[in-house]
């Protein structure tokens, strides 16, 4: 009798480690679609690359650095800022469901400027994921994109991009750049300065739209162009309801 007892007992534990696995993978799709639905209506305190970033400051003490984030809501960002992130970073941004296909193909066949990020798909990775290329990482963004996609409308994707995006070492969202950068508030951003702040979004860290060099001026230049050509405040109104 308790050798059988042993042998149920060893036959029994995968399959609690399985039933284990399961609740585990259940709460974590549970959990992660929570975070989305929530953030829906909350805006985020911080954001998991705030996160990184603050870590980073740790492991590198001495460094004179802090985070400089300033919620501002739709309505009290400047039109300009929204237009040329649009412009600068997903054009297509009314129109796809989170991923833009074509983006896609035009920049594995290397004729994009843009590359094939989305707005979406910026936010899901600024706000609850971490740098790199993984295929983990990329999979868990697509899987929050989706998502977010699928709960959230246009104008809040956009209006949490704007507060969460790093516009300068530290600085995040439209707000703190702004007083930073030009010592205004974000509402008053005009089209030149919008579209410096958006020509430094790929590599926030490296470019100034203070002190821009030939590059971030030759790309300001080129997201005004792509704003007027997109219909600027008509685009904006029919995206987002402007």
């Amino acid at each position: 009798m308790p050798r059988t007892r042993t042998r149920t007992r060893r036959r029994s534990l995968p399959v609690r480690l399985l039933r284990l696995g399961l609740l585990l993978v259940l709460a974590a799709i549970v959990l992660s679609i929570a975070q989305v639905v929530v953030l829906r209506f909350v805006d985020p305190p911080t954001s998991a690359f705030m996160l990184a970033r603050t870590l980073e400051h740790w492991r590198a003490p001495g460094e004179d650095f802090r985070i400089d984030y300033r919620w501002r809501d739709f309505d009290a960002v400047s039109p300009h800022l929204l237009m040329s992130v649009i412009a600068s970073e997903d054009q297509n941004f009314a129109h796809h469901r989170g991923f833009d296909l074509d983006a896609i193909d035009e920049a594995l066949s290397g004729g994009s400027r843009r590359g094939a990020s989305t707005i979406s798909q910026q936010v899901a990775k600024n706000l609850f994921l971490w740098g790199g290329r993984s295929w983990v990482r990329k999979g868990l963004e697509a899987w929050y994109t989706g998502w977010i996609e699928l709960t959230w409308p246009k104008r809040r994707i956009l209006e949490v991009y704007v507060n969460i995006a790093e516009f300068g070492d530290g600085i995040y969202g439209a707000e703190a750049a702004a007083q930073r950068h030009f010592g205004i508030s974000a509402s008053a951003l005009d089209p030149a300065r919008s579209a410096r702040l958006a020509a430094v979004l790929p590599s926030p860290r490296r470019y100034s739209p203070t002190q821009p060099g030939p590059h971030v001026q030759q790309r300001a230049a080129w997201v005004q162009r792509q704003v007027v050509q997109l219909g600027g405040q008509e685009y904006l109104e029919a995206c987002c309801g402007r």
